[in-house]
């Protein structure tokens, strides 16, 4: 039974899927718009549905926050707060969207795009 086994492990350690989710996550609002497989797009949209929110707030604690999920990166943390997440002040969640690609790729891996709406 799969009891509090939420998530993905992607084959990886902890701190590597950690990694792993930051470094999609800075792609994603760094360039709005990125293509990765399925399954990691489906993980990241609530890690970054999350910083959205919190940029949302604008407040230093919200700014905190963000700063430490996303490892330090300020250049990512201002453009979040200042261009993305003004944009869904009025919208309830659902920020992102995940679009599945019709192909796959060599190995067989679905692959989809996800971005902002």
């Amino acid at each position: 039974m799969r009891h509090h086994s939420k998530g993905r492990a992607f084959g990886r350690p902890t701190n590597q899927r950690r990694a792993l989710l930051r470094s999609l996550a800075r792609s994603l609002i760094l360039h709005e718009r990125i293509s990765t497989t399925e399954a990691k797009a489906k993980e990241l949209r609530p890690f970054v549905e999350r910083l959205v929110t919190y940029g949302k707030r604008d407040t230093v604690a919200s700014r905190r926050l963000a700063n430490a999920r996303l490892g330090g990166d300020d250049e990512i943390v201002k453009k979040l707060f200042a261009s993305i997440a003004p944009r869904y002040t009025d919208r309830a969640g659902g920020y992102t969207r995940i679009v599945k690609r019709s192909a796959t790729a060599a190995d067989g891996r679905k692959t989809a795009y996800i971005a902002f709406v």
